[in-house]
C-alpha cells in the first residue's frame, strides 16, 4: 500500500556542488534529469502513484534557466510581471509581491490595482509602474491591453473581495490563458477560484499557493469532501487536487511547503522563520512568478511548474530565516528584502 526508499540517485553537499562535477557525472547527472528519475522520500509516507522529485533536481533544472546578466540584454528581457491586486484595505501585498520579482531579477513590475490604493502603493517605490485600473468602467479592457507586455501574471495579494473587480476577473485569467501566460494565483484570487475553479481546469503553466485554510476550503469546492484544516495536509491530498484540476500545480504552504502538478511531488523541508508575520506569502509570489517565467521561456522545459517552485520556496525559507536570526521576533516582511540578492547567489551560485 506505501512504498518507503532510503536510497536516493544522486547526492550533493549543496545547490553550488552540483556546478561542479566532472564531465562524467554531469552527463549521468543530465540523463537523469531528461529520463525524470525520481526517488521516494524515506522521510514521507507515499502512494504507489506519486513520486518525490529531489530539490537538488529541482535546483539544478531552475539554475539552467536563469539569465545570464549581460550588456547585451534589454530592458524587459528578464521579465515583465503583472501583478492583479491592490485595495483601500490591503496595499502592502501588492507592493511585497512586486518588489520580490524585482529583487530578484525581473526588469519591470506592473501593479493593476484600485483607484484608491493607486497612491499608496505608488509612494513605497518610485520602480513600480502602477494602474488604477481594477475598479474603473472599462477594468477589463484596459488591463487587457497590457496582457500582451507582461510575460507572467499575479492574481490575488491585496485584492479584496469586491464583487465588480471578481466580475472581470474570469476574462482577463480568459486572455491569459490565451496568450499563455504563466498564472501565479494567492490570497483572495484563491477565493474567487473557489467559485470558478473550472477556469483554470487543464491549465498546467498555473500555480496556486494556498495556506492550510484556503486549500481546505479549495478542496472542499472542487473534490466536494472537508478536510480537517487544524491537521496537517496529506501529500495525497495535495496531488489528488491538483490532479482533479487537470495537473494544476498546487504549493500548498505550510510547516512543509508540499508541491504537486498530480503527478510528481516536491517538499521543501529547509528551516525558515517561525515568526509568521504578514508578506511572507507575497515575497513568495514575486520570487514564484519571476522563476516560472524565466523557466516557460527558456528552452529547458523539464519540469517547469515544480522546478518554479522549489526554487521560490527554498529562497523563501532562506531569506525569512536569515531575516529573523537579525531581527528575532520583531521581524517583518520589509526586513526579508535586504536579504534577496545574498540568499539568492548562495542558491544558484550566481548573481
Amino acid at each position: 500500500m506505501y512504498r518507503h526508499s532510503h536510497r536516493k540517485l544522486l547526492s550533493f553537499q549543496g545547490v553550488g556542488a552540483l556546478f561542479h562535477i566532472n564531465s562524467t557525472e554531469k552527463e549521468l547527472f543530465s540523463f537523469v534529469v531528461n529520463q525524470k528519475i525520481k526517488y521516494c522520500n524515506s522521510a514521507s509516507t507515499m502512494s504507489k502513484s506519486m513520486q518525490i522529485l529531489s530539490k537538488e533536481l529541482l535546483l539544478l533544472e531552475m539554475k539552467k534557466s536563469i539569465p545570464i546578466l549581460s550588456s547585451s540584454l534589454h530592458k524587459g528581457e528578464s521579465g515583465r510581471i503583472g501583478v492583479i491586486g491592490g485595495s483601500l484595505e490591503y496595499t502592502g501585498a501588492p507592493y511585497f509581491a512586486a518588489m520580490a520579482a524585482l529583487r530578484v531579477g525581473c526588469d519591470l513590475v506592473h501593479v493593476f490595482c484600485m483607484k484608491e490604493a493607486a497612491p499608496v502603493i505608488k509612494s513605497y517605490s518610485p520602480e513600480l509602474i502602477v494602474h488604477p485600473l481594477l475598479d474603473s468602467p472599462n477594468a477589463q479592457q484596459a488591463i487587457s491591453e497590457w496582457l500582451p507586455r507582461i510575460h507572467a501574471l499575479i492574481i490575488g495579494p491585496g485584492l479584496g473581495r469586491d464583487a465588480g473587480v471578481f466580475k472581470i476577473l474570469g476574462p482577463i485569467i480568459n486572455h491569459a490563458k490565451e496568450l499563455k501566460i504563466p498564472l501565479v494565483i494567492d490570497a483572495d484570487g484563491l477565493f474567487y477560484i473557489n467559485s470558478n475553479h473550472q477556469i483554470i481546469h487543464n491549465c498546467t503553466n498555473v500555480i496556486l499557493t494556498p495556506n492550510v485554510i484556503e486549500f481546505t476550503r479549495l478542496y472542499k469546492a472542487v473534490m466536494g469532501i472537508s478536510i480537517d484544516p487544524s491537521q496537517p495536509v496529506l501529500v495525497e491530498d495535495v496531488a489528488a487536487l491538483a490532479k482533479r484540476l487537470g495537473n494544476v500545480t498546487i504549493l500548498q504552504k505550510a510547516e512543509k511547503d508540499i508541491t504537486s502538478n498530480g503527478i510528481d511531488v516536491n517538499i521543501c523541508e529547509k528551516m525558515g522563520s517561525p515568526r509568521r508575520c504578514g508578506g511572507q506569502g507575497d515575497l513568495l509570489c514575486g520570487f514564484l512568478a519571476t522563476f516560472l517565467y524565466w523557466k516557460t521561456h527558456d528552452k529547458y522545459t523539464h519540469e517547469v511548474t515544480l522546478s518554479a517552485a522549489a526554487a521560490a520556496t527554498h529562497l523563501s525559507r532562506m531569506i525569512s530565516r536569515k531575516a529573523f536570526e537579525i531581527h528575532g521576533r520583531g521581524t517583518l516582511a520589509s526586513d526579508m528584502i535586504p536579504y534577496i540578492p545574498e540568499c539568492f547567489r548562495s542558491l544558484f551560485n550566481q548573481e
